[in-house]
This record gives C-alpha cells, sequence and structure tokens, in this order.
C-alpha cells in the first residue's frame, strides 16, 4: 500500500457543525436504502429521535460527482456535496465534516499500469479524513472475495485474506487503508459482502440470465455461494455504524449458503422459467466469458456469527427464498 501522508490539521470546526452528521460516499442503490431505513426508525435527515441502531439526531450528506443527482439526493432529506474521488483536490471539503462516514464507493475497474492492486479512491478519502478532527466511526463496504477459493470450507473473519483477481486485491488494498484510519484513533469496521439481491434493485434477481438461458455449472463442480438482501445490507451498514467493534471485521449475509445453480434453480421456479442448463466446469470453461467464469471459480460458505450477536442484527430475509417471494 502506499504511505498515507500526514496532514496538519485545519483547526476546530464551528459549533454548528458539532452535531452528529452521517456522511456517505457511493449513495447509490444502498446508500439510498440506509437513508430510508434511518428515516424509518425516525432518525432521518436532521430529524426525529434516536433509532433502534443507536443512532442519533442527525444530518445525512452524500458525496457526488454528479450534477443530475443533486436534485435526487435533496428530495431524499440528503445534503449533496459536490466532489469526485478520482479528483482528490475536490475532496478537501469534507475534513471534520461527519462524525460517521459510510464508504460505499467501488475501487475503479482498474488499478493504475504501476500500481494495478492500490484503490487510490480509499486512499484519496482516508487522507482527507485525517486533516481535520477526524470522525468517531467509519464503515466499509468490502467484498468477500478478499478470501479467494476456499473450496467451500466454512469461512470465518479470521481467515487470512487470499484475493485472486486484481479487484479483489483492490478491495484488500482499501482494508488495509482503513485499519490504518483505525490505527488513528477512528473506530472503523470493515463488511464483507456476497452477492446482493433484491427484487426492487436494478439487476438484483437473476431473471434476465435466465431468460438467456445462460448455463450453470454442473452439480459435481458447482461452487458455493452467498448472498444478502440489499434491505438488510443496509441495516447491517447501520448497526455496524453504531454498534461495530473497533477494528472489526463482518460477513453480511444471510442464514443460507447455496450452490450456484441451486440458486438459479430456486428463482427459476418461483418465475415460472426453465431451469438453467448445467455444463461440466470443461465445457463452462470454453463457453463463458472470463468475468463469468471468475464467480464460479471461488467457492465459500460465510459464517455470520458476528453479524447476528455482535451487531445484533435481525435479519428480515435470512433465506434468498424469502427475499425473493417479498418483491
Amino acid at each position: 500500500m502506499q504511505s498515507l501522508a500526514i496532514f496538519r490539521p485545519l483547526g476546530a470546526l464551528p459549533a454548528r457543525f458539532r452535531r452528529a452528521r452521517l456522511l456517505i460516499v457511493g449513495c447509490g442503490d444502498v446508500g439510498l436504502r440506509v437513508v430510508r431505513a434511518l428515516q424509518g426508525e425516525g432518525a432521518g435527515a436532521g430529524q426525529g429521535r434516536a433509532s433502534a441502531f443507536g443512532a442519533p439526531r442527525l444530518r445525512v450528506l452524500a458525496l457526488t460527482s454528479t450534477p443530475a443527482r443533486v436534485g435526487e439526493l435533496r428530495a431524499q432529506g440528503i445534503t449533496p456535496l459536490r466532489g469526485n474521488l478520482d479528483a482528490p483536490a475536490t475532496l478537501r471539503r469534507l475534513a471534520g465534516l461527519a462524525t460517521h462516514v459510510l464508504h460505499l464507493a467501488p475501487p475503479p475497474a482498474e488499478g493504475g499500469a504501476a500500481a494495478w492492486w492500490i484503490d487510490p479512491r480509499t486512499e484519496a478519502l482516508v487522507r482527507v479524513l485525517r486533516l481535520r478532527t477526524r470522525p468517531r466511526a467509519l464503515v466499509y463496504a468490502s467484498t468477500s472475495g478478499v478470501y479467494g477459493d476456499c473450496a467451500g470450507a466454512w469461512v470465518r473473519e479470521t481467515r487470512p485474506l487470499a484475493p485472486a483477481t486484481a479487484r479483489a486485491q483492490r478491495r484488500a488494498n482499501a482494508e488495509r487503508a482503513v485499519r490504518h484510519l483505525g490505527r488513528a484513533g477512528v473506530r472503523t469496521s470493515i463488511l464483507r459482502i456476497p452477492g446482493i439481491y433484491a427484487p426492487d434493485r436494478a439487476g438484483g434477481t437473476p431473471e434476465a440470465r435466465l431468460r438467456k438461458g445462460t448455463p450453470a455449472l454442473a452439480p459435481q463442480d458447482d461452487v458455493f455461494t452467498n448472498h444478502i438482501h440489499a434491505d438488510d445490507l443496509a441495516r447491517a451498514c447501520l448497526a455496524a455504524l453504531w454498534r461495530g467493534r473497533p477494528q472489526r471485521a463482518y460477513h453480511v449475509c444471510d442464514m443460507q449458503p447455496m450452490k450456484m445453480g441451486d440458486y438459479f434453480d430456486l428463482a427459476a421456479d418461483l418465475y415460472g422459467l426453465p431451469r438453467p442448463p448445467r455444463l461440466a466446469r470443461s465445457a463452462a470453461q470454453a463457453q463463458l466469458p472470463p468475468l463469468l467464469l471468475s464467480f464460479m471459480s471461488e467457492s465459500r460458505r460465510l459464517d455470520n456469527r458476528r453479524l447476528l450477536h455482535e451487531l445484533r442484527l435481525r435479519l428480515r430475509y435470512p433465506t434468498v427464498a424469502e427475499g425473493l417471494r417479498a418483491g
């Protein structure tokens, strides 16, 4: 990881900035669900009582690099802040602004030529958060892909990371940057997230894939996958922001690891569509694109006991069947 520069503090903020503020970085579908969950608990957009997650009365801000999104964010009760993670000079206004930060932005699709494993977006965010009064807590949305292939074994958060793809290595680099900030006194939490689904999320179900007839692996070659409904993920983000233990990783997944083909079969039956054809791995390697094959090359079952016991999260959709039917 590239070294994180130490900056001279800019000084204390005026009193009007000292109340609790949540900054969402990467406020897409999941970020908006987080805000709706807060509002549903009575703690949204600067008014209401403390929520069931322990969140105080607070104001929600969101970083956006897209002018067209400003109106959408305001309509949701969010204060938009213009800035771009790919242009670090635009982030300086974030220094000392938030008491809590939810970092949902992914790394770039490709790394730099000389440092393809680095997530420059997370490093830029971490640098600016060190400029003034640091946030009390930061939650980073990572991926379960940082473990690489585990041959179907049960995986706990203490397992050493072994990212096998460039995108997973950039996620592991982002985790290291977040932990570095944690050593500076910020209570950081890392959420390792598998496949996100929801019937009301763009591309949030396998229906389109099923309609195309995309094959799945034959049972003897199939891999275990894990899932989380987008609404439960949003609630896990809030639980981690106010209940997460310092410098702790959490698996955010439901109670039902499944073979990938079984997941597609279940969805096909729910939608009244044909089940996908099954291919041996050797045939799949000749027919399917590399990106799809990469998801078929890693098998693991995530242990979510920390999520349930430490964060005290009660899943609304403990199984994929319940989550898909909810739509």
